[in-house]
């Protein structure tokens, strides 16, 4: 597929993220927010990436905070080839560590990993449409994974014209397992039928992005939103949050760096309790020399 010039200077903000849950989270297997200042809907130019998203998070639940870190790498191969037009990308997530905190007590372990397939269309004037197919593998030796396999499907749009990057990134799952006999990160309501079975729920999120390049430097307001869309048993009360924040980027000649921060501004079920999220993405280009300096782009 032959790119748009101007698609082409986001190109190296688009690498792939997967990410973490945590109990705070419902069922979402996919970490909110976790693809934020993402132009999915740009592919990448050829060659391999390694992009990693280190989260610190802290929900003010009662009595004791709960406050979490989560690295996130992940490597993405930007192909030379098409499928019914669209670039291929494939990525691959090993290994996810998570340290938990709770007070004076902590955990910590590995998440599932995650494999995935991405195409990537063009489509002109400056937009581009991503579609992403992906699975979650079981990590059953890990208190810190969600106790099932799970699919993944994501559906991005972007637009990147005059050094915008306007993004919004549907992430869709289906949990193979909705209610499982370990509990590891996502428990059961506490009840007779269910006193220590895991439940996962599918769920729904979707990242936005919306930033200005001035320069290397990249500004703007990004939100996300996240909801589960079943309960996997009866006493199960569906989760949902909805969170607002800001990002700033800079651009080197060739390694792009990302700090973006939210805060609920709505939650459901979550018992009152609100998060905050930081984070930091970098991404570098793996196995060739870095690639030219591109204005607007990494």
């Amino acid at each position: 597929m032959r790119l748009n010039g101007k698609l082409t200077k986001w190109a190296a903000a688009a690498v792939l993220s997967i990410g973490a849950a945590t109990p705070a989270l419902g069922g979402s297997v996919t970490r909110p927010g976790d693809t934020i200042g993402l132009a999915v809907g740009v592919p990448l130019p050829e060659g391999v990436y390694l992009g990693n998203n280190t989260t610190q998070e802290c929900r003010n639940t009662r009595p004791e905070s709960l406050c979490y870190i989560v690295d996130t790498p992940i490597f993405v191969w930007s192909t030379p080839w098409t499928i019914l037009g669209g670039r291929l990308q494939p990525a691959f997530g090993p290994f996810v560590p998570i340290k938990f905190n709770s007070g004076a007590h902590g955990i910590s372990g590995l998440f599932n990993s995650f494999f995935s397939a991405q195409l990537i269309w063009d489509l002109g004037h400056d937009v581009g449409f991503s579609y992403m197919l992906g699975v979650y593998t079981n990590n059953r030796g890990s208190s810190v994974a969600i106790s099932s396999g799970s699919l993944n499907q994501r559906f991005g749009l972007s637009y990147t014209g005059d050094g915008w990057n306007l993004t919004a990134n549907a992430i869709w799952g289906i949990n193979f397992d909705q209610v499982t006999n370990k509990p590891q990160l996502s428990p059961c309501p506490v009840s007779a039928a269910y006193p220590h079975n895991g439940c996962n729920p599918n769920f729904f999120n979707v990242d936005m992005t919306a930033t200005k390049r001035f320069g290397n430097w990249e500004l703007g307001p990004v939100g996300l939103y996240s909801t589960d869309l079943n309960a996997p048993i009866a006493a199960y009360q569906k989760q949902s949050q909805a969170a607002l924040g800001g990002l700033v980027g800079y651009y080197f000649d060739w390694v792009s760096v990302q700090a973006y921060v939210t805060s609920d501004v709505y939650e459901k079920n979550y018992g009152g309790s609100h998060n905050i999220s930081g984070n930091l993405r970098i991404t570098i280009p793996l196995g060739k020399g870095p690639p030219p300096p591109i204005p607007n782009a990494l």
